[in-house]
């Protein structure tokens, strides 16, 4: 018996995946808005999974190290001024990252279905709304 033949669909392929910490309030609004707007997605709360370089290779392909560390958080506001001019580069911002994942601009969000647009960092819902409306 032959295959069915594939069916066009509007729906993602992937389900996203939501990369925060749970307790930040720019990840409490992207989940919010996700829900609300039914689009089923997955949460990983990286301050207790943390994040390996792997991880981050992939995220730095999509995106700057400029874009990704957060200078403008508390956790980099906290950080000694020897170890904030030692992040230079995309491999020290990689460590630092690492070390400290809070010092990433939150949320992630990966395994979007537009071309060219695997990976958005931050929240506004104008831009949410350019993602998935």
């Amino acid at each position: 018996m032959p295959d069915a033949p594939l069916q066009p669909t509007l729906q993602p392929t992937l389900q996203p995946t939501l990369f925060g910490i749970p307790n930040c309030d720019t990840v409490k609004k992207a989940r919010a808005w996700l829900t609300k707007h039914g689009i089923a997605h997955t949460f990983v709360d990286f301050k207790k999974t943390g994040v390996d370089a792997k991880l981050l290779e992939q995220w730095l392909q999509h995106t700057e190290w400029e874009v990704l560390l957060n200078r403008k958080g508390t956790t980099w506001r906290k950080l000694d001024e020897a170890r904030k001019q030692a992040v230079s580069d995309q491999a020290s911002a990689m460590l630092l990252m690492q070390e400290q994942p809070s010092v990433i601009k939150r949320p992630v969000l990966t395994g979007l279905a537009q071309p060219n647009r695997a990976l958005h960092v931050g929240f506004t819902e104008l831009d949410y709304q350019q993602l998935f409306l």
